[in-house]
């Protein structure tokens, strides 16, 4: 049960995080707006910098699908690098620009990532040792 929560709650991320992707790259102006954000030729190419950045997220997202499916060693590793990531973004907006959406989103989806893959490690405990 909490590796499936685990598997659900990473192909959640990797789709919004695509989203943001795809926004950032086929339609930054409007991603800029939804964002608070000016648009102009700075805050477009800024958003072609997160735009690449959130790739790499995604890809990093489906390395840990692929970890946690095959149960590989390091799937906690990165499963708690992008939790605490995702915390650390949300909790930064938060405090410097008073982003409550976005500590609400991204820091409750760092935090849902952490505790699932905590379980998901004591569940397999406790499976390989009969508990």
């Amino acid at each position: 049960m909490a590796r499936t929560s685990l598997l659900i709650l990473l192909v959640v991320a990797l789709l919004f995080e695509l989203l943001l992707t795809a926004g950032g790259f086929f339609a930054p102006d409007m991603l800029l707006e939804k964002f608070g954000a000016g648009v102009t030729a700075d805050t477009r190419f800024l958003a072609f910098v997160v735009a690449w950045l959130l790739l790499f997220v995604s890809l990093a997202i489906v390395l840990a699908l692929v970890w946690v499916g095959r149960r590989h060693a390091g799937y906690p590793a990165l499963c708690y690098l992008l939790g605490f990531w995702w915390m650390g973004i949300g909790l930064g907006l938060y405090l410097v620009y008073g982003r409550f959406d976005n500590l609400l989103l991204d820091g409750l989806k760092g935090l849902l990532l952490v505790l699932a893959t905590w379980a998901t490690r004591r569940a397999e405990a406790n499976r390989l040792t009969g508990s």
